[in-house]
């Protein structure tokens, strides 16, 4: 095994390789060409969107397969930030990067200093020098914190809403992801270092209770506690006490929203916190009331369900716990649900001076099919693992339209959500306000690596 210095570089194998970088950080990846930039928002990799051609991670660890990257990448870029964004880098250990073959040989290392005032660190790249692939140490600090570090490399960040991709369709082909997403950076709450007891259980009046008469000082309604959320959330907390780490996805490669869909919860809106430290239901409800976001949804007044899940691990004994928020999808609410978009939808034409669209059943239908098919086979793409595109998919059930065009989402817990992070992106804006459109069919779906999947499909 190498170990490098700053600025050193070491000639790697062919075959997949293993980046780790153990401890409390979040690892992320930028996939760019030799300029430096991405060739759109898929090419960040990070935890709210952990995975790409060639690329996949995973609770600490980075697989990548160079071979695998799209057209045109020539460079991976390691980024290291906290897992607890409360936390500076220098209150925590200097992060030791490990780069490991196919056959699981250590082949590099690489610790930079402890940083200072940085809030992140490129720790190094990866990268195509001929028909070789290298890596080099960099330990390069940022202050501006992860966003800067994407907008930097060309990733259009809005840090207060989730991932969105929007595409026009005119007569020819689907241009697909010819504008820029945006990129969720939303993190939970996190505290660490302190002790579980013997018993991991959770029972449902230590949560419920302490968490309505929270509610009601809110005007939320009630919250009953869930066994199908219950098994979810101990599920998932186990997960993270086995990797020592917070993460909306698991080692296992689940999401904490499959895991929910998995227990049969057919859910119209779910939340979560993903919280270490804290020992007592107690002491984790006053973290969660102590911070905005976590804050707002404990309060969600469309939440009518909730379960806790608490699991002890990390090596030094620290309490990992997962709380789950959820809505059970009912009779009218897809239907509703729809609806509400639409009106938001009509409501953002208003105000520009155009006129409304009208609800397509047939483009909903294949709205609908999408959102359902993004969920079920784990992809988040306009186009489908077959290779259809939004036009096929409106031909297929009968909408025969001169253009169509097509926004999709994921990770948003709500109508007004969806609709205002599509209007902050200056590519999904562009379709809801093009004054040839003139029927819109909207697609949702619970479940899948994001929680929520949303389709507009436009029609001319």
């Amino acid at each position: 095994m190498t170990e490098l210095v700053p600025g050193g570089n070491l000639a790697l194998p062919r075959g997949t390789l293993t980046v780790r970088v153990p401890g409390p950080f979040d690892v992320s990846a930028l996939i760019t060409d030799d300029g430096g930039r991405v060739g759109g928002d898929a090419d960040f990799v990070f935890y709210n969107q952990p995975a790409a051609p060639g690329a996949r991670l995973g609770g600490d660890t980075l697989t990548l397969d160079p071979g695998a990257l799209r057209s045109g990448a020539t460079r991976v870029t390691v980024v290291v930030s906290p897992a607890d964004p409360d936390t500076p880098l220098s209150r925590l250990p200097s992060p030791a990067l490990q780069v490991s073959g196919t056959d699981g040989r250590s082949l590099a290392r690489f610790a930079p200093p402890r940083p200072r005032t940085e809030t992140v660190l490129l720790l190094a790249e990866i990268y195509r020098r001929g028909d070789t692939w290298k890596v080099r140490a960099l330990g390069q600090g940022y202050a501006e914190g992860l966003a800067g570090v994407a907008r930097d490399f060309g990733v259009d960040v809005v840090e207060s809403e989730a991932e969105t991709a929007p595409v026009s369709v005119g007569d020819g082909p689907a241009p697909v992801g010819a504008a820029p997403t945006v990129v969720d950076l939303r993190v939970g709450p996190a505290v660490s270092g302190h002790r579980a007891g013997p018993d991991d259980t959770v029972t449902a009046d230590a949560w419920i209770g302490p968490v309505n008469s929270a509610r009601a000082r809110a005007g939320a309604p009630r919250v009953t506690w869930d066994a199908r959320l219950a098994a979810a959330a101990r599920e998932h907390a186990a997960t993270m006490a086995a990797a020592g780490r917070l993460g909306v996805e698991g080692r296992d490669g689940l999401a904490v929203y499959q895991r929910v869909t998995r227990t049969g919860y057919a859910y119209v809106s779910v939340g979560e916190h993903l919280v270490s430290g804290p020992r007592t239901p107690q002491e984790l409800l006053g973290s969660c009331l102590r911070t905005d976001h976590a804050r707002r949804i404990l309060h969600d007044a469309v939440f009518t369900h909730a379960a806790l899940g608490r699991a002890t691990g990390g090596g030094g004994g620290d309490v990992f716990w997962t709380a789950l928020w959820a809505r059970p999808l009912g009779p009218g609410d897809l239907a509703r649900t729809e609806a509400e978009v639409v009106a938001l939808t009509n409501r953002e034409r208003a105000s520009a001076g155009l006129p409304p669209l009208a609800a397509d059943p047939l483009l909903t239908r294949a709205a609908q099919a999408h959102s359902a098919d993004m969920v079920a086979r784990d992809f988040y793409s306009h186009t489908s693992p077959e290779g259809s595109g939004p036009r096929d998919r409106a031909v297929a059930v009968g909408a025969v339209r001169r253009s169509t065009g097509e926004n999709i989402a994921c990770g948003q817990r709500s109508a007004a959500e969806v609709v205002t992070g599509w209007m902050n992106s200056p590519g999904h804006r562009a379709n809801i306000l093009r004054p040839e459109f003139t029927h819109i069919g909207i697609g949702f779906a619970g479940g899948g690596r994001a929680g929520t999947y949303w389709t507009q499909l436009f029609g001319a």
